[in-house]
């Protein structure tokens, strides 16, 4: 029970970061480029998805080796599309939220 208990407390709290995420992109995509919202945007979703990315790379992840794959991918791509977005590349802030949504609806 208690390991179920802190499986279920870590994805609520995965859960809201990823909806604290998905409001700061979709606030950034209706911000003019390089606003301020845009970088607060990038700088929270750059820190979870790296924390995710760290954690879903550990042994000790809990997740089947395949949904870890997965999520992986995911969480390497959004890394990549921050970056385009850094260097003015792209300005896909609302496909970012789209993953992130989709994920986070995963988590309920």
């Amino acid at each position: 029970e208690v390991l179920e208990d802190d499986q279920a407390a870590a994805r609520r709290t995965e859960g809201y970061a990823l909806d604290r995420v998905i409001d700061l992109l979709n606030a950034a995509a209706a911000a003019p480029p390089k606003s301020r919202e845009g970088v607060e945007a990038l700088h929270y979703t750059f820190e979870l998805w790296s924390t995710f990315v760290h954690d879903l790379s550990s042994e000790q992840n809990a997740l089947p080796p395949e949904v870890r794959g997965n999520l992986l991918s995911i969480g390497i791509w959004i890394l990549k599309e921050i970056d385009a977005i850094r260097l003015g590349k792209s300005a896909n802030y609302s496909g970012i939220a789209d993953i992130c949504t989709i994920i986070r609806d995963g988590l309920r």
